[in-house]
């Protein structure tokens, strides 16, 4: 049987488990900018996120897009740091608050509802910084994603992705732990099959032809509300790639 779709703005066919996940994060988007809410870890991962990139690129005058980019907690944040960022996401109600908050905020910011693939279609080889964080264990098709990222970047230009790793640890911290016992996340947030390990995930970059540079693990520590960058990718990790 085929699979029931929806569509996506930029014209891509959304399957049932794409649509579930806009629903989850569609669900969330009043509550996206609450530092207490349910989008609480990303507020505290934010610094580490912003500092493993502005520590690997030059960001000034840069042409930076962050996919997947939610109600822009980090957009905000490189759109302080960079000359011109853009901003998109496959959910209309999470581009909804990340438009009303950058204009709070007096931020020039880009935002459009499109996939990775259509902006790529659209804007291809146009950013100097592509950045893509937490959203590759929430699609159904990774190489496809990945595939777009290399395609909006110019040559020279540097891929930041953030995901979890397929490992019992991660299984346990950000889905038991983080989802059940201390009720930081949503439960249901997380679906431990789609985690990618670093290995699998440094392959298919390599597919794309593009050179990766570094991984590195990334541990919050909610007691102390922030994340700090560690050599062990077990749970959380970056990854820094370029297309030379």
């Amino acid at each position: 049987m085929t699979p029931a779709t929806s569509h996506a703005p930029g014209g891509r066919a959304l399957q049932n488990s794409d649509a579930r996940e806009l629903d989850k994060f569609g669900a969330l988007a009043a509550t996206w900018w609450d530092p207490q809410g349910p989008s609480r870890p990303l507020h505290e991962i934010n610094a580490c996120r912003l500092d493993f990139i502005r520590q690997r690129t030059v960001l000034q005058a840069a042409r930076v897009v962050d996919v997947g980019c939610g109600g822009g907690i980090l957009t905000e944040a490189l759109a302080r740091q960079a000359g011109t960022v853009a901003g998109v996401d496959a959910s209309a109600e999470v581009i909804g608050v990340a438009r009303a908050h950058a204009a709070e905020s007096a931020l020039s910011i880009r935002y459009e509802v499109l996939t990775a693939e259509a902006l790529a279609a659209q804007d291809p080889a146009s950013f100097d910084c592509v950045v893509c964080m937490e959203l590759l264990e929430h699609v159904p098709d990774v190489p496809s994603l990945l595939r777009a990222l290399k395609d909006l970047l110019k040559p020279g230009g540097d891929l930041f992705l953030s995901t979890l790793n397929r490992s019992p640890r991660a299984w346990l911290e950000t889905v038991v732990a983080a989802e059940y016992l201390l009720k930081l996340l949503p439960r249901g947030t997380h679906d431990y099959r789609k985690f990618v390990r670093p290995r699998e995930l440094a392959a298919l970059l390599r597919a794309q032809g593009l050179t990766v540079r570094e991984i590195r693990g990334m541990r919050y520590q909610p007691w102390r509300g922030r994340a700090v960058l560690v050599p062990d990718p077990s749970v959380n990790y970056l990854v820094h790639a370029r297309l030379d």
